[in-house]
């Protein structure tokens, strides 16, 4: 049973908790608000369900947290509950897998699926987490990190895996990121960003494709 789950059960409520450091990923998909005018209500609720199911899939198997789904936006984090020296590893590796998904899902034949490009930002720092709601209780996150990360998200392109230089910082020396430039960020001004290209690998041979765990995708009606 996860702590917050078991304090919330024993005491009624879920004391409140700042975290100096954790990842926070957001998605959204590109023109999602005009593309979903021409879907049935039908075949709109299953082409999001189809995704955000893989996106659980990859948060939950890297032991990370989904936060909530907003429409067409998805956020997880890590580095919560419980702090960890490899959140921002363990997010960015599930950020690749979740673009993985998105674009192997445009092979895919099926009428009922809509394909969608897909925009994913990181961004690193402190946070405020807790439970919140009487009936329907809530584990959510707040702070100047999750705001930045949320104002990145519309400076980000298409497939791209998108971070800040904080979460740069925790991941450079795994990962191979390509320096994009300092871009602005509504109310948050100018953000040095990078695009990370995939996994630094000695073993690698060059063109060699990296196998990702959870790629595999299927589409069931």
């Amino acid at each position: 049973m996860p702590q917050n789950v078991k304090e919330l059960k024993e005491s009624g409520k879920v004391e409140a908790k700042k975290l100096n450091s954790v990842s926070v990923l957001f998605t959204d998909f590109q023109g999602f608000t005009l593309s979903s005018e021409d879907l049935s209500p039908g075949d709109l609720v299953r082409s999001v369900d189809f995704y955000y199911r893989k996106f659980d899939e990859i948060i939950k198997s890297y032991g990370l947290e989904k936060i909530k789904t907003i429409g067409d936006a998805y956020m997880a984090a890590g580095g919560l509950p419980f702090p960890s020296d490899d959140h921002a590893q363990k997010l960015v590796t599930a950020a690749l897998e979740i673009a993985d998904v998105v674009n192997e899902a445009k092979a895919l034949y099926s009428n009922d699926l809509k394909r969608f490009d897909i925009r994913i930002v990181i961004h690193s720092g402190p946070v405020v987490a807790g439970v919140v709601g009487a009936n329907k209780f809530a584990y959510d996150i707040w702070g100047d990190t999750v705001n930045i990360a949320s104002r990145m998200e519309s400076t980000s392109l298409p497939g791209k895996v998108n971070i800040s230089d904080s979460t740069y910082d925790l991941i450079k020396n795994d990962f191979d990121c390509e320096y994009r430039a300092e871009i602005h960020a509504k109310n948050k001004g100018m953000l040095k960003m990078y695009f990370v290209n995939g996994p630094k690998s000695k073993d690698k041979h060059p063109g060699e494709k990296t196998s990702i765990k959870g790629s595999t995708i299927e589409f069931s009606q």
